[in-house]
């Protein structure tokens, strides 16, 4: 696996709550995961959640999905990759791909749909100043 330049990247370390009985990692956190590294992909581009709503917007998910291909299990550390898909300019569409840090297995791949939405239920195109901020040219 070779760090895309068009990305950003979370680490994140599993632990005991993040499992199931099994011992690996509980479907559902893998939104969890998606949402962390969304999150962070706001700050490294020195814009937050709580910025964008500053402005009177909002970013809904208006759907989800989740590709499991190898399990992650306790105190396994994870590398989130995240990128917005370039292709898509009426909502973002971030794209993730899950790797385990130690040997970049690959764990899962999925992506999440956000419509921006004004205080007044309306959706809208993404501005452009934002759209800039989140897509990255590709290498």
């Amino acid at each position: 696996m070779n760090l895309k330049k068009n990305a950003y990247y979370y680490r994140y370390r599993i632990i005991y709550g993040d499992t199931d009985q099994m011992g690996v990692v509980y479907y559902g956190n893998y939104m969890r995961f998606f949402e962390a590294a969304r999150t962070e992909m706001f700050r490294e581009t020195s814009m937050s959640y709580h910025d964008i709503e500053k402005r009177g917007y909002y970013l809904p998910v208006s759907e989800a999905h989740c590709k499991y291909i190898k399990s992650a299990t306790y105190d396994d550390e994870i590398l989130v990759e995240t990128r917005v898909d370039p292709e898509v300019k009426s909502f973002l569409k971030f794209l993730y791909t899950i790797y385990r840090a130690s040997d970049r297995t690959l764990l899962a791949e999925g992506y999440t749909v956000h419509p921006f939405v004004e205080k007044n239920g309306k959706a809208v195109r993404p501005p452009k100043d934002i759209w800039a901020l989140l897509v990255k040219e590709s290498p």
